[in-house]
């Protein structure tokens, strides 16, 4: 598949006038989709950018020209000529008018995919595509994409649940009853905002609904890392599960945004791809619900 067919216009059909723009995901890429198209906003449900104006699709297919214009055109041939010299041999990876990508779905994955040069997520035929021109970059990444790929496939997470039910009770006890609380202590002097999707180190993106006693009980440091000094400076926030339009809704944090925040405030505001994961995990939650109705048994965890 050729590269240019991974950028696409298309006109709005609503009432406001506009168009949707995807073309794939690269951090340089996306600053200048911003810098020449600040009112564009990011549809997280349908995967692709909004811009709005009765000139949307003029100036969407001008962009896009300039960028396709501004790549190597001999980027793609030496990136075969180096697959063909020293090929991967792996049952995740084709080569066929790109290197094209699937594995089962592992947040290390997807993680890493983001960072190759020119990588796109093909939903249609759920696979990641990758220009041969980024081939080296594949390479290098590989290992580690292999790795996750396998310890995420069926039979090697059934044999984990196995062997977790096998143990005796011990620490994912103690932390998956410390998760049925709803409780996440916070600065009592930075407090997270109330009913808008948040991101915790222990328990992903989350939505706080208010603000409850103090914190008192030493024995929450095993489960709180972020915890620093005299607990008399926290207080417990009470939280619940996003709602999928929640998070479509949300605006996603700037890019590095709140990553110093990890180990000292406990939360931040929530980046594009936590957000992304929160939506998907939610989305199977849906699935299995449906599923259970209909009488099957598909069963899916948070």
């Amino acid at each position: 598949m050729e590269l240019s067919s991974a950028f696409q216009v298309t006109p709005a059909d609503g009432d406001r006038p506009g168009a949707f723009a995807s073309f794939p995901y690269d951090r340089d890429l996306v600053r200048r989709f911003k810098e020449s198209f600040p009112r564009a906003r990011w549809r997280g449900a349908e995967e692709r950018w909004f811009v709005p104006g009765t000139t949307a699709v003029r100036r969407l297919d001008a962009w896009m020209s300039q960028e396709l214009e501004a790549l190597d055109r001999h980027a793609d041939a030496k990136g075969r000529d180096a697959f063909i010299f020293d090929p991967l041999t792996s049952p995740y990876l084709a080569a066929q008018d790109d290197l094209q990508v699937r594995t089962p779905y592992s947040r290390t994955v997807v993680e890493i995919m983001r960072t190759i040069p020119w990588a796109w997520w093909d939903s249609a035929n759920r696979i990641w595509r990758v220009p041969f021109r980024s081939y080296e970059e594949l390479r290098r990444r590989w290992p580690e994409i292999e790795e996750a790929a396998r310890r995420n496939e069926p039979e090697a997470r059934r044999r984990r649940r196995e062997e977790q039910k096998s143990r005796p009770s011990g620490a994912s006890d103690r932390v998956q009853a410390e998760r049925r609380r709803r409780r996440y202590p916070v600065p009592g002097d930075d407090l997270p905002p109330l009913e808008r999707p948040v991101s915790t180190p222990a328990w992903g993106v989350v939505v706080f609904e208010e603000i409850d006693e103090g914190v008192r009980d030493e024995a929450v440091r095993e489960f709180y890392p972020h915890l620093q000094g005299n607990l008399s400076g926290y207080v417990w926030a009470r939280w619940r599960m996003p709602w999928l339009q929640e998070v479509y809704s949300t605006k996603p944090a700037p890019e590095g945004e709140g990553l110093e925040l990890r180990e000292s405030r406990g939360w931040w505001l929530p980046s594009r791809d936590e957000l992304q994961e929160r939506a998907r995990r939610l989305r199977e939650i849906e699935r299995a619900q449906r599923s259970r109705e209909a009488g099957g048994k598909t069963q899916v965890d948070f």
